[in-house]
C-alpha cells in the first residue's frame, strides 16, 4: 500500500481557487486588449511553492495541484475570444451571469472529460515538446521542498520567486503611468505609398506592452518568425492591395483599418482554417490510439486488475467519464433550448437543440484534439484555439443556413448569429480546458503525479474560473466597451476583441449570405503553401520552421497584438543565447522565463483595476495628469524610451541574479 502523501489538501485547493480568481481576471483583461492570453501554470506554480514553503510536509505533487487548478485561468479565459461578440452584434447589452458560467462550466467541465482518452494519444505515446509543461516541471523540481532539496535549490527558488515579483512590479508600474498618458501605450503609424489620396497605404502599431514582449518570449523564436511573416502579409502585401482596390477614403489610417478589417482578417482566417484541418489530419491515428488504451486500462480495473497499473497511469476511470460526459449534456440541451426561445427562434427549439446538441459533442472533441496538438508544439499562451474557432463558427453557420434559415421569416437573421455564437462559445470552453489539462498532464507526468487527481483539480478550476469571468467582463465592457459594438463610439479606448470581433463578423457574413468567400480561399491557398514550406524546412534543418497557424494568427491580428511579440520572441532568444555561456544555463533561461510570465500577470492585473476605476468613474481616462497634446507628442518618445530601458534594465538584472544564484 502506497505512503505517498495525498496532493489534493484543503490548503492547496483554497490555493488555487485563489490564484485562479485572480490570474482569471488578469487573462480576461489582456486578451480583450491584446488578442492573446497568457498560461498561468508556471507563474502559480512559483506562488505555491513559496506560500507552502513553510509546510514541513509540503510536497511537489501538492504544488503541481495547485499549479493545476490555477492554470484554468490561463484558457478558461479564451471565452472571450467569443462571448463579447454577443455584445459587438447588440444581441447582448452586458454579460448574464447564470447564462455566462453555465457555458464556461458546462464547457470546461465536457473540456476535462474529453482529455483523459487523449492523455494517451498526445502526451505519453507522444514526441511533442509541451514547452510549457515541461517548463513549469522543471520549476516544480527545483522549487519544491523534499528529502533532496539542497540548498542551491532553495537558492534557484527565491530566484524564481523574485523574477515573477520584479517582473509583475515592473509591468504593473508601467501600465499604471501609461495610464495617467505621461508614457504613450504605443507607437502607431500609417502612411501612403506615393502621391495623392489614392495611393496603397500601410502602417504599424508597436505596442509598449511588456506583458505582449513577455508572451513573445514564452512562445519562442521561431513561432515568433511565424507572426512576422503573417504580419509581413497582412502589412505589405494585404492591406496595401486590399485599399487600393476598395471604395473606402479618407485618411491613411482610416482607410488601412477598413482594409484590415474587412478583407485582411478573412484572409487570415483562411489560412488558419487549412492550418487546422492539417493538424486534424496528422491527428486521427494517435487519437485513436489513445482511446483504445483508455478502454484497455478501464477492463483491466474491471478485471481487478488496477493494482498492476502504476499509480502515474489512473486516470479518472473511463466508465465515470462516460458518465459525467452524459450528464452535462442535459444542462447543455436546457441551455440550448432557452437560447432558441429568447432569441426569437422557440418554433424550431426541438431542432435547434438536438442539432446544437450533436455540433457541440463533435466539434468539441475534434477540436480539443487539434488544440491539445497544438499546446504541445506551441504551448498555450499561443491560443490557437481562437483560430480553429474560426472553423467552428463556420460550419455552425452554415448548418443553420441550411438546416434551419428556409424555415424563419425573413428578418430573423440576427437570432440565428447569436445561436452559432451561443453554440460555438460552448465549444470553445470545452476545446480550451482540453487544451490546457493536456499541458498540466505533461507536468504532471514529469513530476510522478497521479493522473486523477490533476483531473479532478481542474474540475475545481474551471468551476472558479467560471465564477468570475462574468462579473470581469461587465466591468470591462462598462468601464472600455468594445470595437464595433453599439455605443462603443462613445468610449475613448474600447479594447479591440478581435477574435470576437472576427468570429462575429464571420457568423453574420454566412448567416445574411455577404460574405466574400474569395478572401477565404485565398488565405486557404496561403495555408497550403505555407503547410508546403513547413514541411521542407522541418526536413532540412536541424530547429527552423514555420507554423502555418502562426503564420494565420500574424495575418489577421493587429499589428498592436503581433509586433510587441515578436520583439519579445527575437529579444528571448538572445537572452537564451547569452544563458547558454552561463555557468547554469538551464536556470538562467528559466529565470527569464519567470521574468516574462511576472510581467504578463502584473500588466494583466493592474489592467482589471483600471478597468474597474474607468466603470466607476464615468470617464475615459481617469487617471490623467496630462493633456491630449501632451499625450500625442512628447509622451510617445518618453514612453518608447522607457520602455526600452525598462526592458534592458530588466535583463540585465537577472542574468546577474542567475549568476549569484548559484553561488550557495
Amino acid at each position: 500500500m502506497s505512503s505517498t502523501p495525498d496532493p489534493a489538501t484543503v490548503r492547496g485547493v483554497i490555493l488555487g481557487v485563489i490564484i485562479t480568481l485572480l490570474f482569471t481576471a488578469a487573462n480576461v483583461f489582456f486578451g480583450l486588449k491584446a488578442g492573446l492570453t497568457f498560461a498561468t501554470s508556471i507563474p502559480a506554480a512559483v506562488i505555491s511553492m513559496a506560500l507552502l514553503r513553510g509546510f514541513k510536509d509540503s510536497t511537489i505533487q501538492e504544488n503541481n495541484i495547485v499549479q493545476t487548478i490555477a492554470s484554468a485561468a490561463g484558457t478558461l479565459s479564451s471565452i472571450i475570444f467569443v462571448l463579447p461578440g454577443l455584445v459587438m452584434i447588440g444581441y447582448w447589452t452586458g454579460f448574464p451571469y447564470w447564462i455566462s458560467f453555465a457555458i464556461c462550466a458546462i464547457g470546461g467541465v465536457l473540456g476535462v472529460m474529453y482529455s483523459i482518452p487523449l492523455r494517451r494519444a498526445l502526451v505519453i505515446n507522444s514526441d511533442l515538446p509541451y514547452p510549457e509543461g515541461v517548463a513549469c516541471a522543471e520549476v516544480l523540481k527545483v522549487g519544491s521542498p523534499g528529502a533532496d532539496a539542497t540548498a542551491a535549490g532553495i537558492e534557484e527558488s527565491r530566484a524564481g520567486l523574485l523574477a515573477v515579483l520584479w517582473g509583475s512590479i515592473s509591468a504593473a508600474a508601467f501600465a499604471i503611468i501609461v495610464a495617467t498618458r505621461v508614457f504613450a501605450s504605443d507607437v502607431v503609424s500609417y502612411f501612403r505609398f506615393g502621391d495623392g489620396n489614392k495611393g496603397p497605404v500601410s502602417g504599424f502599431d508597436f505596442n509598449l506592452s511588456m506583458a505582449l514582449f513577455g508572451v513573445g518570449h514564452l512562445v519562442g523564436l521561431w513561432v515568433g518568425v511565424a507572426m512576422f511573416v503573417g504580419a509581413a502579409i497582412g502589412w505589405v502585401w494585404g492591406v496595401p492591395y486590399y485599399s487600393t482596390i476598395g471604395t473606402v477614403t479618407g485618411t491613411a489610417a482610416q482607410v488601412a483599418e477598413d482594409a484590415w478589417r474587412h478583407q485582411v482578417r478573412f484572409v487570415g482566417a483562411g489560412t488558419i482554417g487549412v492550418a487546422a484541418i492539417w493538424t486534424l489530419a496528422k491527428l486521427i491515428k494517435p487519437v485513436v490510439s489513445g482511446l483504445a488504451s483508455a478502454m484497455a486500462s478501464s477492463k483491466m480495473r474491471k478485471a481487478g486488475q488496477g493494482a498492476m497499473l502504476a499509480r502515474t497511469e489512473h486516470d479518472i476511470p473511463i466508465g465515470l467519464v462516460g458518465i459525467m460526459t452524459l450528464a452535462c449534456f442535459i444542462p447543455t440541451a436546457f441551455l440550448l433550448a432557452h437560447f432558441s426561445v429568447i432569441t426569437g427562434l422557440g418554433d424550431h427549439w426541438l431542432l435547434l437543440t438536438l442539432g446544437g446538441l450533436i455540433y457541440i459533442v463533435v466539434m468539441g472533441f475534434v477540436i480539443s484534439t487539434v488544440c491539445g496538438y497544438m499546446a504541445g508544439l506551441i504551448g498555450s499562451s499561443n491560443s490557437p484555439v481562437s483560430g480553429i474557432g474560426i472553423l467552428v463558427v463556420i460550419g455552425a453557420a452554415l448548418l443553420l443556413v441550411f438546416g434551419v434559415k428556409p424555415l424563419l421569416a425573413p428578418g430573423a437573421e440576427k437570432g440565428l448569429v447569436a445561436f452559432a455564437l451561443f453554440v460555438t462559445a460552448t465549444v470553445f470552453s470545452v476545446a480550451t480546458i482540453a487544451n490546457n489539462n493536456l499541458q498540466d498532464l505533461k507536468t504532471g507526468q514529469l513530476v510522478d503525479a497521479t493522473p486523477s487527481k490533476q483531473q479532478w483539480a481542474l474540475l475545481i478550476g474551471v468551476i472558479a474560473g467560471s465564477a468570475v469571468i462574468p462579473p470581469v467582463l461587465d466591468v470591462i465592457n462598462t468601464g472600455y466597451g468594445f470595437a464595433g459594438a453599439p455605443g462603443s463610439e462613445h468610449k475613448a479606448n474600447p479594447l479591440s476583441a478581435p477574435q470576437a470581433g472576427l468570429i462575429s463578423a464571420l457568423a453574420q457574413g454566412v448567416i445574411q449570405n455577404n460574405i466574400d468567400w474569395s478572401l477565404i480561399i485565398t488565405g486557404a491557398v496561403i495555408g497550403g503553401a505555407l503547410i508546403a514550406l513547413d514541411i521542407v524546412l522541418r526536413k532540412s534543418t536541424k530547429s527552423a520552421h514555420l507554423s502555418p497557424l502562426a503564420v494565420g494568427l500574424g495575418i489577421y491580428l493587429p499589428t498592436a497584438a503581433t509586433l510587441m511579440v515578436v520583439v519579445g520572441a527575437i529579444a528571448g532568444a538572445y537572452y537564451d543565447k547569452r544563458a547558454q555561456r552561463s555557468a547554469k544555463p538551464e536556470s538562467t533561461k528559466q529565470l527569464g522565463v519567470l521574468l516574462a510570465s511576472g510581467m504578463i500577470v502584473g500588466e494583466g492585473l493592474i489592467g482589471v483595476v483600471i478597468a474597474a476605476i474607468v466603470a466607476f468613474s464615468g470617464k475615459d481616462y481617469p487617471l490623467a495628469l496630462v493633456g491630449n497634446d501632451f499625450a500625442g507628442g512628447p509622451a510617445v518618445w518618453i514612453g518608447g524610451i522607457a520602455f526600452v530601458v525598462a526592458m534592458l534594465a530588466l535583463y540585465r538584472w537577472i542574468e546577474i541574479l542567475g549568476r549569484s544564484s548559484g553561488r550557495v
